[in-house]
């Protein structure tokens, strides 16, 4: 197994699951349980495997229910990031995270209701065996519609031989779709915006900068955004 080149994942459990309701009227999203398990589980289950020692787990919508679920855990071991007074998206989430000084560089990024299952390596060594931080300030997991489940847009990303990427083109189908799985470097959160903004902001800059890059995925990965995606999840997932 390759050795990873980080010892920490942040975990992003702070939004609202607007998608995912009526279920998340009254539970954190990545509280909703898939097959019997919480979501943030299966996903701090697969840092664990890995040999993920810290999860950095922000935290806004419902905060108090995910950080008594999720507090006592010893491995990985488990930090909050509070987002209370604002939520901050993705990107000023992880720049808050980084201001406080919870994220080593580079780091991992994951979103908290992730689903997937590993191929010959686990996505962290996947990510870890690709990592150049003299090019890429970004390195993102992606999966292949064929090993995409319950997916239904038309993909995210085009990725050259080197694994350069470039946006999906308007009216366009793009091969990449990405799973919300990331290695990421501090140079990407350089002269970031203040408050709340989308991590697109800074790939788009690393897009225009040659510094994005992806690495196609071994597993297989399942879109969890809505109620009616949890069932075709679970029937797979006991397939799997």
């Amino acid at each position: 197994m390759t050795t990873l080149v980080s010892d920490t994942a942040m975990l992003m459990a702070a939004g609202l699951g607007k998608r995912m309701r009526p279920l998340t009227a009254t539970t954190p999203k990545p509280l909703v349980r898939v097959a019997g398990k919480p979501l943030i589980d299966r996903a701090l289950d697969r840092l664990e495997e890995a040999g993920v020692a810290r999860a950095v787990v922000n935290v806004h919508y419902l905060a108090d229910a995910i950080e008594a679920h999720v507090g006592a855990r010893k491995a990985p071991a488990v930090t909050f990031s509070d987002e209370r007074e604002q939520l901050l998206e993705t990107g000023g989430g992880m720049v808050k995270a980084a201001a406080a000084g919870l994220l080593p560089d580079p780091f991992f990024a994951c979103n908290a209701d992730s689903i997937w299952l590993d191929g010959p390596q686990n996505a962290f060594s996947d990510l870890s065996a690709g990592w150049d931080p003299e090019r890429m300030d970004a390195l993102l997991l992606l999966v292949t519609h064929a090993r995409a489940h319950n997916f239904d847009g038309s993909g995210d990303f085009y990725m050259d031989p080197a694994g350069q990427l470039t946006r999906k083109l308007p009216g366009r189908i793009a091969p990449f779709i990405y799973t919300g799985i990331q290695l990421v470097s501090q140079r990407l959160l350089r002269d970031a915006p203040d408050g709340k903004f989308s991590t697109n902001v800074l790939w788009d800059r690393a897009i225009a900068e040659g510094r994005l890059y992806g690495v196609a995925f071994t597993g297989r990965w399942y879109e969890v955004g809505t109620p009616a995606h949890i069932r075709p999840t679970e029937e797979a997932l006991k397939g799997g």
